[in-house]
């Protein structure tokens, strides 16, 4: 068992680089299940993230405002992580909506936090939807429909969609998007 409760290898190994396989599309309909356990925002996206290492092993999870009203799916995740596990640096990360580029309630986007940390890999459903209403409150994150995949390619990151995922990605995100 990991320290996210889940069992090492549920799904088997991660594809290497560009390469999908059966493994990387179980891993991400986990991430899309987790989203739905984000609580409901009518400024925020419900996010699931899984963080998986280069053997299988499942090194966190987590959902859109776990613990937190402003935390992200894939922030939870990355702050579960034992810091110094040498197995970050191949380790892929599955998230129903593609990574924040830029915050509005954090110093640092879940891309920057994803490249500090070392992150190899991101698989992704789909990119995040632009947002519906420009006008969310005050310390809270609206949607942004940022490029994340952008600036994780940009630092050697490989990143990948599997679009098929995407109305399972956004099913829990309907209300948001009228």
């Amino acid at each position: 068992m990991t320290s996210s409760g889940a069992s090492s290898h549920a799904f088997g190994a991660p594809g290497p680089g560009g390469a999908v396989t059966t493994a990387d599309r179980a891993w991400l309909a986990l991430a899309c299940r987790l989203a739905r356990a984000s609580p409901r925002s009518a400024t925020a996206y419900s996010v699931g993230a899984v963080i998986v290492a280069a053997d299988g092993t499942e090194l966190a999870r987590g959902y859109a405002r776990e613990l937190d009203p402003h935390d992200h799916a894939e922030e939870g995740a990355l702050g579960k992580l034992d810091a110094d596990d040498p197995r970050v640096a191949t380790a892929t990360l599955y998230a129903s909506l593609e990574p924040c580029s830029h915050r509005s309630s954090r110093p640092r986007s879940c891309a920057q936090l994803l490249t500090a940390a070392g992150i190899a890999r991101v698989v992704t459903a789909r990119r995040t939807p632009v947002p519906p209403a420009p006008d969310a409150p005050d310390g809270a994150d609206a949607p942004d429909g940022a490029d994340g995949a952008g600036p994780l390619a940009a630092a050697g990151v490989t990143v990948l969609e599997l679009s098929e995922y995407g109305p399972a990605a956004m099913a829990p995100n309907l209300h948001l998007l009228g």
